[in-house]
């Protein structure tokens, strides 16, 4: 698996974007609405309309890269304004990627008593 470095800073992209973008297109949104370095070596994330659909765009150094997940069911959770970006930390993009809220993860365990 190709993992950003310690540090990286995470940006999910409000609202929607068109999926059919590449490299080039997701790079222009960096800078324009984002007002991000996509050369910066942080991680980018955007959502298609329905939901079902993300792209990631990161500068490993070298080049960018560009990734693509689509979940079969279910959505992923983004957040509900329709401009600018959030920060999230690798924990919560994990969840992101996994399908499930990242925002209000539940415990599926709680202690009882002490000792």
């Amino acid at each position: 698996m190709i993992r950003p470095g310690p540090g990286t800073r995470i940006w999910l992209a409000c609202g929607f974007t068109d999926m059919r973008r590449g490299f080039d297109g997701l790079a222009a949104l960096v800078q324009s609405q984002l007002e991000q370095d996509p050369f910066s070596g942080q991680l980018f994330v955007f959502r298609g309309r329905k939901g079902d659909r993300l792209k990631l765009l990161w500068w490993d150094g070298d080049g960018l890269c560009l990734l693509a997940k689509r979940l079969e069911n279910g959505r992923f959770i983004w957040p509900q304004a329709s401009e600018g970006s959030v920060v999230l930390t690798a924990a919560q993009l994990a969840m992101l990627l996994e399908g499930i809220d990242w925002r209000r993860p539940v415990r599926t365990w709680q202690p009882e008593a002490a000792g």
